[in-house]
């Protein structure tokens, strides 16, 4: 009974239900978790603020509209160019830009362009560092030497200065790759960049526990039990992965939306009009003295929601890893 206790579950429950349990008596991990969801649904919920709420759209300029604040008709851009600050209201709620473009509006968009392109990233990297690192450990020799030299060339690149390349590369040319327009390929570039970028930091954990599971006797008994070496990877030792790759996954979309912010400060990742919060950074930069808002918004979303991704991934690392048997490399 002790250690039902101790485990927060029966003795015949199986690990899901411990982890359930163990998270379930993780408060701050809730509570984090909750305000993730909420950024989430919000973001997603853009399209509807703008149509429902806000009643104008994250690319529509109003440089020359009028709001009435305290029984007076104001400029959304003031004739020397200041943009509206918070009005705190359905229209203009956190301000406007230079443009007269709804600050809120392009937030939510711009969280939900980060979310989109950090999920698809992170899933990415997970998926070949796992394969990569499975096969690498699992076989050794020729192949686990060829794979990890790979691993260091890959490593050997600084992501955002191959990023701003490619981000150049795609604005000069215009690039479009079959029915993908150009800024569908952005996206899209962004995304196979971070994520094969960071696929070594998913590979290298993933061969080491790999080669302890290998020596492993419920492997033997596959091997003598006559599975080939495929089945044996995919049906023995990635099962045995899952805890520490579900942890490890909230980790690599944390650092995919820093990643994917710095991108497009730099102007190498979603390209203008199209909102993202490493972009609005930019362009709230040059008007921090005299519009504090334009930088303070993203900034405030953007640390929000990586606080969240990262307590409520260290929460979810608890429950399903709470040895830490799978952890991200880092660099030194």
């Amino acid at each position: 009974m002790a250690a039902a206790a101790t485990t927060g579950g029966s003795a015949g429950a199986g690990p899901w239900r411990l982890a359930l349990a163990r998270l379930r008596r993780d408060r701050g991990g809730i509570a984090f978790l909750a305000v993730l969801a909420t950024l989430v649904v919000l973001c997603l919920a853009a399209p509807l603020y703008s149509s429902a709420v806000a009643g104008t759209g994250p690319l529509e300029n109003h440089l020359a509209d009028t709001v009435e604040l305290d029984g007076q008709e104001t400029f959304v851009v003031a004739l020397d160019g200041r943009p509206i600050g918070p009005t705190w209201r359905s229209s203009y709620l956190l301000g406007a830009d230079a443009n007269g473009r709804d600050v809120a509006v392009r937030v939510l968009y711009a969280g939900r362009n980060s979310l989109l392109i950090a999920v698809a990233a992170a899933v990415l990297a997970l998926l070949l560092g796992t394969a990569l690192g499975t096969v690498a450990g699992y076989v050794g020799g020729r192949i686990d030497a060829l794979v990890m030299r790979a691993l260091d060339v890959v490593w050997a690149f600084p992501v955002l200065l191959l990023g701003v390349a490619l981000g150049t590369a795609l604005a000069v040319d215009d690039a479009t790759l079959g029915p993908l327009s150009a800024a569908s390929t952005e996206k899209l570039a962004t995304v196979l960049l971070i994520g094969i970028g960071t696929s070594p930091y998913v590979a290298r954990p993933v061969r080491s526990q790999v080669r302890v599971l290998r020596g492993q006797p419920f492997v033997d008994a596959a091997i003598v039990g006559g599975i080939g070496t495929r089945r044996v990877m995919t049906r023995e030792i990635v099962p045995n992965l899952t805890f520490g790759l579900v942890a490890l996954l909230t980790v690599l979309i944390a650092n995919a939306i820093v990643l994917e912010a710095a991108l497009s400060f730099l102007g190498a990742g979603v390209r203008p009009p199209e909102p993202s919060l490493g972009s609005m950074l930019h362009d709230g930069s040059a008007r921090f003295g005299t519009s504090p808002h334009l930088i303070v918004v993203p900034c405030a979303a953007l640390a929000a929601i990586v606080m969240c991704v990262s307590l409520a991934g260290d929460a979810a690392r608890r429950a399903l890893d709470p040895h830490g048997t799978t952890g991200a490399e880092r660099r030194p």
